[in-house]
């Protein structure tokens, strides 16, 4: 399954998505297992930048993958509506414009992970997000993230910034 996963439901709405020019960042569980988080979930979790011509790109991606948009979700999507929920294509899609525990989308961008070419959040992103959620299924995923994340890390060490670097992005 999440090889399956990873195929389909990440790499054709990424390819959508940076064929359209999408301001994006995959979020969620469905990110996570992207990285090889051993998961399932139901939808594709995206993180988008928001603002009316994101939101068009965002409503042309999805049509290019034969998802069928209606008037009122295209508005939400133009407008930013914080979640829209889209169901009328092959996957399930949660497009947020303000996810939980997440400060903005640019600073989440400049901790982005780049993987096969997907735009995928930090991993201390998914988390924080997953927390300030607060939801029970969310819960119960934490303490595999968190693992997760921490061996994740061990494999993928940031890169250390020099001094400039540090006092031109200083850490939050």
């Amino acid at each position: 399954m999440a090889k399956e996963f990873r195929v389909t439901i990440a790499t054709d709405p990424g390819r959508a998505f940076d064929d359209h020019g999408v301001d994006y960042l995959f979020i969620g569980k469905g990110a996570a297992m992207v990285l090889g988080y051993p998961g399932t979930t139901q939808d594709v979790g995206v993180f988008a930048a928001k603002n009316p011509e994101n939101g068009r790109r965002i409503v042309a991606a999805l049509q290019s993958l034969g998802f069928e948009i209606p008037a009122e979700v295209e508005a939400a999507l133009q407008a930013g509506r914080n979640f829209v929920q889209i169901k009328t294509g092959s996957f399930d899609v949660d497009i947020v414009f303000a996810p939980d525990g997440i400060t903005s989308f640019e600073q989440a961008k400049g901790r982005r992970i780049m993987h096969e070419g997907l735009n995928i959040a930090a991993l201390e992103d998914i988390i924080a997000s997953k927390r300030r959620a607060g939801r029970p299924k969310d819960q119960i995923d934490l303490p595999l993230l968190e693992k997760f994340r921490e061996e994740y890390e061990r494999l993928h060490p940031k890169p250390l910034k020099n001094a400039w670097e540090i006092d031109r992005h200083p850490p939050e």
